[in-house]
């Protein structure tokens, strides 16, 4: 990720002795090094990359109290972001002290809703205001710690803790250009969704004040079915669309890498059209009966969709690469039967195995 850090700060989550959920904040800002550069840098490309995230924006309470009149003790989320956002837009020269205020502000907030929902959860709580492809955003994600082992150069070990950065299951990321320019769109806000079936909206989407606006899996889920009837459609052989096809994959990851949207228009550009019938994907997915929206979030899981069969029920569980499909797997629809030629050498040798005894 090349991009601007303008604000780095992390406070702590412990379970007192007191067996009470607090918070140990920092007193200030990180200076912003290269070893900040390269975490923020790391948070963002494992946010990226988790399937399955939720998209959003402030409720209509959360974002009607304002600072001044709070309707209850202390202004929402969506309030002081704004507060500090408009500070922001005023040219102030240090805004690194009134971030650091908002960031603790916030984590007070997060302590309440764990409360209200007797939820526990400890950890860093990190908030990253940072700008990429010129646009701003911020993130905050709550990380635990793993434990290592380090060896020396007098080959003495030593444990040491580092953030756990696979396993980030609470984190939010709002684009602070998207809210101040276009928030009537509604989808500024992404989270990932939960862990083990529990939605993060038990106290994660309750501290944000966010509302969830559109199902991101579903979403994907049709774009790359409405990809495979576009192709379909098209009267191409088998080898030319899966060239089409590894083409929305490299599509796909470009925008999954870089945390950006994918767009119909753009994704309808490398796919074949024919200009003067105005039959292209982007054409095609407007007459649809459910037509999709021009900018979907991608979903890593997609990927997968895009480069395999998979299927799993009564005990089987079959996944095959789609190029294989009329050539090494053959699909009979007729008798319900998949022919598999050249079984995996592994696969192969268990069935002689119980075959033989």
């Amino acid at each position: 990720m090349s991009a601007l850090i303008h604000h780095f700060v992390v406070h702590r989550l412990i379970v007192n002795e007191e067996e009470k959920i607090q918070a140990v904040p920092r007193d200030k800002c990180l200076s912003v090094t290269p070893q900040i550069e390269h975490l923020a840098h790391q948070i963002n490309h494992s946010f990226n990359a988790k399937p399955g995230k939720g998209v959003g924006h402030f409720s209509q309470q959360s974002a009607e109290e304002s600072p001044e009149e709070p309707a209850t003790d202390k202004p929402t989320f969506a309030s002081s972001l704004a507060d500090f956002m408009r500070v922001q837009k005023q040219g102030v020269d240090d805004l690194e002290p009134r971030f650091h205020n908002f960031s603790i502000n916030a984590t007070d907030r997060l302590i309440e809703s764990l409360i209200n929902v007797g939820s526990v959860e400890t950890g860093f709580l990190i908030f990253c205001q940072y700008e990429y492809l010129a646009t701003q955003y911020l993130m905050i994600a709550l990380l635990n710690t793993r434990a290592h082992v380090e060896v020396d150069q007098s080959l003495e070990l030593y444990e040491r803790e580092h953030l756990d950065l696979a396993k980030m299951q609470l984190a939010v990321r709002i684009d602070l250009t998207q809210l101040d320019t276009q928030p009537e769109q509604q989808r500024y806000i992404s989270f990932i969704k939960g862990r083990m079936g529990r939605k993060v909206s038990d106290f994660f989407m309750d501290f944000i004040g966010c509302e969830e606006l559109v199902d991101v899996k579903q979403q994907n889920k049709q774009l790359i079915s409405s990809v495979d009837a576009y192709l379909a459609s098209e009267n191409l052989d088998r080898h030319e669309q899966e060239q089409h096809r590894d083409e929305v994959k490299a599509y796909f990851k470009e925008k999954i890498d870089s945390g950006e949207s994918v767009s119909v228009s753009e994704l309808s550009g490398r796919l074949p059209q024919d200009a003067e019938e105005e039959r292209s994907f982007e054409h095609f997915t407007q007459n649809l009966e459910t037509p999709l929206e021009k900018d979907i979030q991608p979903d890593p899981a997609a990927l997968r969709q895009l480069a395999k069969f998979t299927g799993a029920g009564g005990g089987v569980s079959v996944s095959f690469e789609r190029k294989l499909l009329g050539d090494r797997v053959m699909y009979d629809p007729q008798t319900d039967t998949l022919t598999i030629k050249g079984i995996p050498p592994n696969l192969k040798d268990q069935l002689n195995r119980q075959s033989g005894s």
